[in-house]
């Protein structure tokens, strides 16, 4: 199994997971499209390590959010099922949708639920009188990392965020910083804030948590194309993570793994109880499991607490899904989207998840989940 990159200043990286040996977890993102799906796939009456194989290639793009969870799936699944092959091309989450309604990729990662005008066609390509739904999948916290060199601790709270990102506090010894770090040391050195230049669901949780926790100083909205002022862009997590590792006074927003791949501190984020939580595991779980789906018809597309009353919930937090075809997938295809979901959406599945930088679905999120591969046709 490989993972080959291509430099696009350092950003753009492409997750292939082919074959089955040697693969190093790690974030990436692709802009290459994915080539159409024509492989047959056929069930196996071999269970391995817990996994009903199936075999063929899927064909799959999207969130480089997810980036690193489906590099680990793909692993576990290709050893247990040598007869499969897991293609997961990044290039985010916009671009996954497009494949998907373009049918080039049997299902995408998108770390938010379609649009309105994304669901009609995704459903057009499913097939008359078929629907496409979203399936929560992968979790964890969108993580605020930083370079201060010798400044660790640090906290920012939500309004402070606000204001960082769209360019009114710009030297790390201001006042409403220093407030929220009493005891701490901060440099009088200007605040180089990135963001994602794509159409990203990491821009769009992580604005939705401003627009929430924030209301009065972000007056941006919520897009998943970045709708503030001010800082520099750059395409894909892992080249505003690279951004941030390279830049003195640098801060950014990614997923936890990238931070943690990169050495990256991360800050403690202010939450609804005005309590300073780090990007952890269990704190993002503790916001997680008040989340509600309002999606309808079998879709399950998430609805976040802000107003969460755990003083140790993390807020700004992600779930990225996997848009399939309810009905309408390829005869041929089927099984091994069916095999390949059933685990990822398995305790197997999920509990890879935490050692890659995320963290497993609720329960209870997660048993609709499960119902709902089930019953894919």
């Amino acid at each position: 199994m490989t993972i080959t990159r291509f430099g696009r200043r350092a950003a753009v990286a492409v997750v292939a997971l082919v074959g089955t040996l040697g693969l190093a977890a790690c974030g990436s993102d692709n802009n290459a499209t994915p080539s159409s799906s024509a492989s047959s796939s056929t069930t196996s009456s071999a269970t391995a390590g817990g996994i009903t194989c199936a075999s063929g290639t899927l064909t799959l793009s999207g969130s480089t959010a997810q980036a690193n969870a489906m590099s680990a799936w793909g692993k576990a699944y290709q050893t247990a099922c040598p007869g499969a092959t897991v293609n997961y091309g990044g290039g985010g989450s916009g671009a996954g949708v497009t494949q998907f309604t373009a049918g080039s990729v049997d299902f995408a990662g998108s770390d938010f639920a379609l649009t309105a005008d994304q669901k009609t066609a995704a459903d057009a390509r499913c097939g008359t009188g078929n629907t496409a739904v979203d399936l929560p999948m992968v979790a964890g916290p969108v993580a605020i990392g930083y370079n201060l060199p010798g400044v660790t601790g640090l906290q920012l709270s939500a309004s402070t965020l606000a204001k960082i990102f769209s360019g009114k506090i710009t030297k790390w010894d201001d006042a409403a910083i220093k407030a929220e770090n009493t005891g701490l040391t901060l440099p009088s050195i200007g605040i180089q804030s990135f963001h994602r230049s794509d159409g990203s669901g990491t821009t769009y949780n992580f604005v939705n948590y401003l627009a929430n926790d924030a209301k009065t100083d972000w007056t941006y909205g919520v897009n998943k194309n970045w709708p503030a002022p001010g800082g520099q862009g750059a395409k894909g997590s892992s080249a505003v993570a690279q951004g941030v590792k390279s830049t003195a006074g640098g801060i950014g927003y990614f997923e936890l793994s990238y931070a943690t791949q990169s050495s990256i501190p991360t800050a403690k984020v202010g939450n609804g109880q005005g309590a300073f939580v780090d990007a952890t595991g269990p704190n993002t779980v503790a916001f997680l499991s008040k989340a509600t789906v309002v999606g309808t018809n079998g879709d399950l597309a998430l609805s976040f607490d802000y107003g969460n009353t755990d003083a140790t919930a993390y807020p700004a937090a992600l779930v990225t899904y996997e848009i399939v075809c309810a009905k309408g997938n390829k005869s041929a295809q089927l099984p091994l989207i069916k095999s390949f979901l059933t685990y990822t959406s398995s305790a197997a599945g999920q509990g890879i998840l935490a050692t890659n930088g995320y963290v497993s679905l609720p329960a209870s999120i997660l048993a609709q989940v499960s119902a709902a591969v089930a019953t894919l046709s």
